[in-house]
């Protein structure tokens, strides 16, 4: 989509002045300061798992460059709805609204060539231009890195955000996310905390776990930080099958390691939702 086309959706969906998010009572803003971690799969299964324990919840997807939301709930090719000039998101099972970029490109393969202002303007739009209802809870997938769509969400959803930090449990990929942390302590974000993702491997003809990687890395920045500790969520051959297939980990997936270990991260972060913690005062200039 070039700029022209980003007018042309501007005028589409400006017609008339925005609902924005009143209706949804908390923000869960998932981040990594690295890429490769899998922050999307577990945004994916973390919305798709709070929507199965009941809260009603949207997910919504602001990486611009490379929206990965669709394929992991097996809605490419869908286009959100329109009521009264504003976007509906795409519904998928159990009460759960999706909302992408890749709903809106012409074609799967397009490329995205956008500089930061425009990339701002279009999660604006997505935030606040969608008619997401009454909404226990959105979860937003942000790109890695602490650039343009992540401090757009931060700044738009304000002090209904939350963050969720996701690491691989590598020094290299650890050193990175520690970045996150300050971002987020800038921003005065508060953390729900910290998940250790690709942390072990999952054995597919005995079901044990192996630390093929180096392990805990993500636990011991938490500790160093002085955030919670979600978990740690181990590689299982069934997380990238049912990925490419778009079919939610969490529901194909039984009593799995992983699937245990996601469940336990969802089962923390409703707590968190309960009992949100407290915003951290801004740093002094």
């Amino acid at each position: 989509m070039n700029e022209q086309g980003l007018h042309d959706l501007n005028e589409e969906i400006k017609k008339k002045p925005p609902t924005g998010f009143d209706k949804v009572k908390a923000v869960v803003v998932v981040l990594s300061g690295k890429g490769g971690v899998g922050k999307s799969t577990v945004s994916a299964n973390l919305a798709a798992g709070l929507a199965m324990e009941g809260k009603r919840t949207g997910l919504l997807d602001v990486d611009v460059h490379g929206p990965s939301i669709p394929r992991l709930l097996k809605l490419t090719g869908n286009r959100p709805g329109m009521q009264e000039n504003r976007l509906l998101p795409v519904e998928w099972h159990w009460n759960l609204g999706v909302m992408s970029i890749g709903f809106l490109l012409p074609g799967k393969d397009d490329a995205v060539i956008w500089r930061g202002p425009a990339k701002a303007g279009v999660i604006q739009q997505l935030s606040e231009q969608v008619e997401w209802g009454e909404r226990d809870v959105l979860v937003v997938d942000c790109p890695p890195g602490t650039g343009d769509e992540p401090l757009s969400v931060l700044q738009i959803f304000g002090d209904k955000t939350l963050a969720l930090i996701v690491t691989s449990p590598q020094d290299v990929a650890v050193d990175d996310v520690r970045r996150s942390i300050t971002f987020c302590h800038q921003l005065s974000t508060p953390i729900i905390g910290i998940v250790e993702n690709l942390s072990g491997f999952v054995c597919p003809s005995c079901g044990a776990v192996h630390d093929i990687f180096s392990a805990g890395g993500g636990e011991k920045l938490a500790s160093e930080a002085g955030v919670p500790f979600l978990g740690r969520i181990p590689i299982d051959p069934e997380v990238a099958r049912s990925g490419d297939d778009g079919d939610v980990f969490l529901a194909v997936a039984g009593k799995s390691p992983s699937a245990v270990a996601f469940k336990k991260v969802i089962a923390k972060v409703i707590e968190s939702l309960n009992n949100p913690p407290a915003r951290p005062a801004a740093p002094k200039e």
